[in-house]
């Protein structure tokens, strides 16, 4: 006689209990969180457009943000993907990149490099008063 092993899930549909990995020091998660993967993902894009430019550029801070704060009379329909703060004297220009509105328009990981990498393309582009296609070659204007 043959037994007929149930393969289920869990108890009541609710998904796995616990940790996938079990991480090797407690209390620290094992797999980067969405929050770390794209500072990586926007410190290497900012990283290697900054090291072409530096020289034009001066100094730029940059930073990301979860979400802007927008003024309760906010009249524009779309939430700001970034923010671009010119500096003067000793205070740096600030090129602040808003991780939520960009994650929640990007679908995919390809997505959201392509988006990442137009947004810090064209803002330093508008720093430096030229073309953003001169600013990366890997940029392509959606036309």
């Amino acid at each position: 006689m043959e037994q007929v092993r149930h393969r289920r899930r869990d108890r009541r549909g609710r998904g796995m209990r616990g940790p996938a990995i079990v991480p090797r020091v407690p209390g620290t998660p094992e797999t980067p969180t969405q929050r770390e993967r794209f500072d990586d993902l926007a410190l290497g894009i900012v990283t290697e457009v900054d090291a072409r430019w530096s020289d034009r550029l001066g100094l730029v801070e940059y930073a990301v943000e979860d979400a802007p704060q927008v003024p309760d009379d906010w009249t524009s329909g779309t939430v700001p993907l970034s923010s671009l703060v010119r500096g003067s004297g000793t205070t740096p220009t600030r090129l602040v990149l808003f991780r939520r509105p960009i994650e929640h328009r990007a679908e995919t990981r390809a997505d959201l490099e392509a988006l990442v990498l137009t947004i810090v393309v064209e803002q330093v582009a508008e720093l430096l008063g030229i073309d953003a296609e001169l600013v990366d070659p890997r940029y392509f204007r959606d036309e």
